[in-house]
């Protein structure tokens, strides 16, 4: 029997670890949902994949195409009736990605040696995702496993389309911040100090912005070891802050109150949790698990917070619009149309129909940030421009009319 590392949350959000003897991950798992907790992620101490450690360290990760990809073709052969077995094989034998055939090759083994699929693929977290094993072994248990690999790929499928939404209307911005921070490097470093040596030269009196800009490049220049240095500190800070449970927490929910963005950013995650909890509430799965598995799904430890806060809230008795609404995370439209699906039962159609409803104000923002974005860096631009022409062409100025008071 495998012994496997796992993180959990109990009733009041506290992240539990420890190390636990189970048949497979999935076992594990209802192990801990049984006693109250909600697993986070279940690793084998002992990896269970072929090649060996150092295979695994060089290589590339499971991609959201490819999980989409391998979602769509289990969806198309297992309604087509072919043995599990012989599907996972041609599918291996097409991909290119050596963890993806690894992880496909060990859950070949397990399904031959008497395991479920959903058990099979738990035992590879970082391949396959805790909502598409939950949903896999909702529909091995419904008799609907087609269903739920086309409900995954198409809950993937509508993430990534998002997602290249968002990173296209933030690549021009970053890449006008990127060519402004090396301009100003490159004057500070190489055009500067040509000019201090000339005011040095003409022993003229310096405004104040070319003082400025004099003391900004000598230290720049006489310090950036130590600049670079600070910054390469400050960045591996950051990152070993942000793996810290209080870090991740801290740093999503900074995420989403940064200006212009912060809002996309939370109507983005609440479209995930919708369609999330809508998938997992049509397959079947109890309100309460369905509302634990979305908190994981979502991508955003804030708001996963705050869905397991509803989530305590619907195991205290509570409806699950009170629920909704005490999080403060919804509008009031959205929590208008979950009261209506929990009167009449349809939750799952009422919010798809949120999701869809935050999608179009997603698509409808990331049309409109450029243009809202443009004038802001079109100013600061200004604002650098004006400060470095007059710290370079005043103190020229006051040289030309010395040298016409001489002549």
């Amino acid at each position: 029997m495998p012994t496997y590392r796992y993180s959990a949350r109990n009733a009041d959000g506290l992240l539990m670890k420890g190390e636990e003897r189970a048949d497979s991950a999935a076992v594990l798992a209802a192990q801990l949902q049984g006693g109250g907790l909600i697993p986070v992620e279940i690793e084998e101490c002992a990896p269970a994949e072929a090649g060996g450690k150092k295979a695994a360290l060089f290589a590339r990760k499971v991609s959201r195409e490819e999980l989409i990809f391998f979602c769509t073709q289990m969806s198309a052969l297992a309604r087509a009736g072919l043995p599990l077995v012989r599907t996972l094989h041609g599918i291996a034998a097409g991909h290119r990605n050596p963890r993806f055939r690894e992880a496909l090759a060990a859950v070949i083994d397990d399904l031959e040696g008497g395991r479920s699929l959903a058990d099979s693929l738990a035992r590879h977290p970082k391949v396959f995702p805790l909502l598409l094993t939950s949903m896999v072994q909702v529909g091995e248990n419904t008799g609907r496993l087609s269903e739920s690999f086309h409900e995954v790929g198409r809950y993937l499928l509508q993430e990534k389309e998002t997602t290249d939404q968002m990173k296209s209307a933030l690549r021009y911005p970053a890449f006008v911040i990127i060519a402004m921070a090396a301009a100003l490097a490159v004057i500070n470093v190489f055009v500067i100090p040509a000019f201090h040596r000339i005011f040095q030269q003409a022993k003229v009196e310096l405004p104040l912005p070319t003082r400025i800009l004099l003391a900004t490049s000598d230290f720049a220049v006489n310090y950036w070891i130590w600049i670079v240095a600070g910054l390469a500190a400050a960045w591996l800070g950051v990152l070993r802050w942000r793996r810290t449970e209080k870090g991740a927490l801290a740093w999503d929910r900074m995420k989403l109150r940064l200006p212009l963005v912060g809002g996309i950013l939370l109507r983005c995650v609440l479209v995930r949790f919708s369609r999330a909890f809508a998938m997992s509430y049509q397959a079947g799965v109890p309100l309460v698990q369905a509302l634990g598995l979305t908190a994981l799904a979502v991508g955003n430890r804030f708001v996963g917070a705050g869905i397991e806060q509803l989530r305590n809230g619907v195991e205290r008795g509570d409806t699950l619009a009170n629920s909704a609404a005490a999080t403060g995370l919804f509008t009031p439209l959205v929590l208008q149309m979950i009261a209506v699906g929990e009167e009449t039962g349809r939750i799952d159609v009422m919010l798809r129909e949120v999701a869809d409803f935050y999608e179009r104000e997603v698509a409808y923002d990331l049309k409109q940030l450029t243009a809202t974005i443009e004038p802001v860096l079109i100013v600061f631009m200004g604002v650098l421009v004006l400060i470095l022409a007059l710290g370079v062409f005043l103190p020229m100025w006051n040289l030309y009319a010395v040298a016409r008071g001489r002549g």
